[in-house]
């Protein structure tokens, strides 16, 4: 083989090189991603508020956060009903609990008062 060759020692050890460079680069990157914050914007990296976490507005005031437990408390005895505003992580805007498929799936999982 001569040194033209794909298959030249010297090629292959170029091609190894170059791969464990992007690697590195591409785990660095990811690293710092990770890290950034975005000054007055909700950090979607930012694991303070859970998934499971919602808003809900009571008499025109916002309340919470409240985990899938207490929604269904809540619920139960009927603080929340299906014109009840709520907001969770991740949404752009409030909606009503009847437009939610997670909270109908609480609902239909939260036993009826007993009255």
């Amino acid at each position: 083989m001569n040194d033209d060759s794909f298959f030249s020692i010297n090629r292959l050890v170029e091609f190894g090189l170059g791969l464990t460079v992007a690697q590195q680069m591409v785990k660095s990157m990811n690293e710092g991603v990770q890290q950034m914050h975005v000054p007055g914007a909700m950090n979607p990296m930012d694991q303070t508020l859970q998934d499971d976490s919602y808003f809900v507005v009571f008499d025109g005031e916002q309340a919470g956060p409240f985990s899938k437990q207490e929604i269904a408390r809540l619920i139960g005895e009927q603080k929340i009903h299906k014109e009840t505003y709520i907001w969770k992580p991740g949404m752009p805007k409030w909606k009503m609990a009847e437009q939610l498929p997670e909270i109908l799936k609480i609902v239909a999982l939260t036993p009826p008062p007993l009255k």
